[in-house]
């Protein structure tokens, strides 16, 4: 039997009286003047109520509670611009009521606490938290400590802090350690700390489920725990393609009322290599050769990547491959469509209902992957396209970041168990200046004679026949010795601010030889022979090989976010 939760009186402020209303779904304040005429109404989802207390409560710059017989305070979440930003920001909003009677206040109360139960099933209690202390400007303790700490403890979550001393720490605890408990896990650090919070969920599920990630044949089981992302990197891209900005108090706020946002996945497989999962970016070529020439400029911490992205621009490379597609169908979205895929996305809620519909979403993702899979390992409907390219890229997101706030692929879809493949042949200087330029502005960079682009659900690269990958252990070796007598005290220190997904250490070494061989600073990749092939950024990691097959696994993750919200459906 469903519980009423309607109440309404007249409630204080200060002297301003305000008629209050709670629908059990919503709860909303008006105004009324000395002649009972309304005025501004303000109101809120019962979802989107952070917390109440008795009493007078102020949580900055710490918490104090005044207990007073006839007031209570709601926190809750407000809406606002966020500038540039494509999303909106949210804030932590605070209001403090009068009741006529304390019986009153413990009737409005209960009732609110009620209608949370009710409305908020999902919300976390209990969360498992690894902070990396080295990424981005280094603050994401005092983030943690200073903006969401306070929040979690508001809402009457616990967390288990882990703050993190070297790479891979926090995916070898997710891989062993009992998560027994925990409602989620939450990364405070960058795009980095995400993709190794991610390899150990996806690791410690498929091991719970016998099943094995290496394996491109298996179709890995969905993560149980959502994850949650607090941004304090230097680029946040998959925070700012999931919640439009990035803002630790908006996120923290994602977290606290339980929103959930389920995320594709690509695994790319080479033979002699462990899986790899992407979710913002596959980039062999340009954004390879950027990568990997970035991890000789360490020490001038982010802005090695605009320095190396120029240096490998002036060198001017591109390497002959040959990529095959399975396409996804065109009927149901194409990456030319001008949509975006916001909170509520139409796309993404029809691929679920239509690829999951009889059972729970894990059981069914599973059995409809597994089916599905079988039928795509076949030739039938694979493309094959044969050339020399400037880059070739994947992504199952808009890859969107304050810097391209459009992204690699504005129209990618988060959730619809397919991937943007990105093909940009060889073309002139200028021709691929522009490409990149269009990343920063609103023009289509896909409007180009040398760029394609084509939704897939899985595609495979490989080398020109007769032509074989160059020797990497002499690369190793050399790229060994340079670092040798190149890498200062400074930089060895500055090496814990590595992506912390993998062996990123071997891989550098093994990836980066061919632009080691200058020790000028000046004198990079423009300067050197072009190798033969390139490398793959996996999200910010070398893979040091060319050949790759990646597949996508539709919702095998979920985070604590909702998708861009629109602003022009929001009111702020």
């Amino acid at each position: 039997m469903e519980i009423d939760l309607r109440l309404e009186s007249s409630l204080w402020v200060g002297k301003k009286r305000y008629k209050a209303v709670l629908t059990g779904w919503h709860f909303q304040w008006t105004e009324v003047d000395k002649n009972n005429r309304e005025k501004k109404t303000t109101l809120v989802p019962v979802s989107e109520l952070i917390a109440l207390e008795k009493g007078q409560v102020e949580i900055l710059p710490r918490k104090s509670v005044e207990d007073t017989d006839k007031d209570f305070t709601v926190f809750y979440v407000k809406r606002s611009s966020s500038g540039g930003s494509y999303g909106l920001l949210w804030q932590f909003g605070r209001i403090q009521f009068s009741c006529a009677s304390r019986a009153l206040r413990d009737q409005w109360t209960s009732h609110l606490r009620a209608a949370l139960k009710t409305h908020s099933p999902s919300r976390p209690h209990r969360l498992l938290v690894f902070i990396n202390p080295y990424g981005g400007k280094k603050k994401g303790r005092n983030i943690y400590h200073s903006l969401v700490a306070p929040l979690f403890e508001l809402a009457g979550i616990t967390s288990h802090v882990i703050v993190t001393e070297r790479a891979n720490q926090a995916r070898d605890h997710l891989l062993k350690k009992d998560l027994s408990g925990f409602d989620g896990v939450v990364c405070v650090g960058g795009d980095g700390m995400f993709s190794e919070i991610m390899h150990g969920m996806i690791g410690r599920t498929q091991q719970e489920a016998g099943l094995s990630e290496n394996d491109l044949n298996v179709t890995l089981q969905p993560c149980h725990l959502h994850i949650g992302i607090i941004p304090a990197g230097s680029t946040d891209c998959v925070c700012f393609a999931t919640v439009g900005v990035n803002d630790p108090v908006t996120s923290a706020l994602h977290i606290i009322i339980g929103d959930s946002q389920p995320l594709d996945v690509c695994s790319a497989h080479h033979p002699t290599e462990p899986v790899r999962y992407s979710v913002s970016l596959l980039g062999y070529g340009f954004y390879g050769d950027v990568l990997a020439e970035s991890e000789r400029h360490r020490w001038m911490g982010p802005l090695r990547y605009d320095f190396s992205g120029f240096m490998v621009y002036l060198s001017s490379r591109s390497y002959a491959g040959v990529v095959h597609y399975l396409p996804a169908d065109p009927l149901l979205s194409s990456p030319r469509d001008n949509t975006r895929c916001l909170s509520g996305c139409s796309v993404c809620s029809k691929s679920t209902e239509r690829l999951f519909p009889h059972s729970t979403v894990s059981e069914s993702v599973h059995s409809f992957q597994c089916s599905q899979y079988r039928s795509d390992r076949s030739e039938a409907g694979w493309v094959s396209v044969a050339g020399r390219f400037r880059c070739v890229s994947f992504t199952c997101m808009s890859s969107s970041c304050p810097r391209s706030p459009l992204g690699l692929s504005p129209s990618a879809h988060l959730a619809d168990g397919t991937g943007d493949l990105i093909l940009v042949r060889e073309s002139h200087p200028l021709g691929f200046l522009k490409f990149l330029h269009r990343h920063t502005s609103s023009e289509d960079q896909f409007d180009l004679p040398f760029v394609e682009v084509h939704r897939v659900k899985a595609f495979r690269f490989s080398l020109p026949p007769g032509e074989e990958e160059d020797s990497l252990e002499d690369m190793e070796s050399e790229a060994a010795r340079e670092r040798e007598n190149q890498e200062s005290p400074q930089c060895r220190m500055d090496s814990e601010t590595k992506s912390r997904t993998g062996s990123e250490q071997q891989l550098t070494d093994r990836a980066k030889g061919d632009w080691s061989r200058e020790k000028s600073l000046f004198c990079g990749p423009c300067c050197t022979e072009a190798p033969a092939v390139s490398v793959w950024n996996c999200d910010g990691e070398i893979l040091p090989f060319s050949e790759i097959q990646g597949r996508v696994h539709g919702q095998l993750v979920h985070l604590y976010a909702r998708g861009i919200e629109d602003k022009a459906a929001c009111v702020g």
